[in-house]
């Protein structure tokens, strides 16, 4: 059985960091669904940070009602402004962002949203954390919420079921990095060969 992934896409998300996890992850052969947030079901098409409109696979209130966490094997979360803080004041996202961490599940966030989605919700409490440059900041200010993160510089960072990552720069090795975590070393390998991808952090 293939793993499945829901990547999430609230408007304002940043294009290549939503889009390149979904490209790498379904050439590994990873069930990927892409979820509008804040929509209505059948209203699919979310507009990203620079304009863009992207037909997401389906509503996320409408994958809901059929069940949360237990479906899933990882969530992408993508950065991007106004995407991350429109993805941070959905109570439903957050709901289930801590189902996914507290059933033991991959939850993987990249740029701002480690910082402005994740920490609020104490879920990088504890953790080895990255963000975009100058995000971390923000984790600092709410430091009653995820006590003991700890931020690096790493491209990538992976902690337990927690990976983060930087940038649109780094999504190519943010995707790696969950395909190694999911399906192994060997295939996050594979495909950053087969994207002639220089992987400057292992996965």
């Amino acid at each position: 059985m293939s793993k499945k992934v829901i990547v999430l896409l609230a408007e304002g998300f940043e294009e290549v960091e939503a889009i390149t996890p979904v490209d790498y992850l379904r050439r590994a052969g990873i069930d990927v669904t892409t979820a509008a947030i804040g929509i209505k079901n059948g209203e699919n098409t979310v507009k990203s940070a620079r304009g863009i409109p992207v037909i997401a696979d389906a509503a996320f209130s409408s994958l809901m009602e059929g069940g949360k966490a237990g479906e899933w094997d990882g969530v992408v979360v993508p950065g991007g402004l106004p995407g991350s803080d429109n993805l941070a004041a959905s109570a439903d996202v957050g709901a289930f962002l801590v189902e996914m961490a507290g059933a033991g599940k991959l939850v993987s966030a990249i740029c701002a949203a480690p910082a402005r989605v994740l920490c609020p919700l104490g879920l990088l409490k504890g953790k080895n954390f990255t963000c975009y440059p100058g995000e971390e900041e923000k984790v600092l200010a709410f430091g009653s919420s995820s006590p003991g993160a700890a931020w690096r510089e790493d491209r990538v960072v992976i902690d337990g079921n927690l990976i983060t990552s930087r940038s649109a720069g780094s999504a190519g090795e943010f995707a790696c990095a969950i395909i190694s975590y999911l399906l192994g070393k060997e295939e996050g390998e594979k495909i950053a060969q087969k994207v002639l991808l220089n992987l400057k952090n292992e996965v």
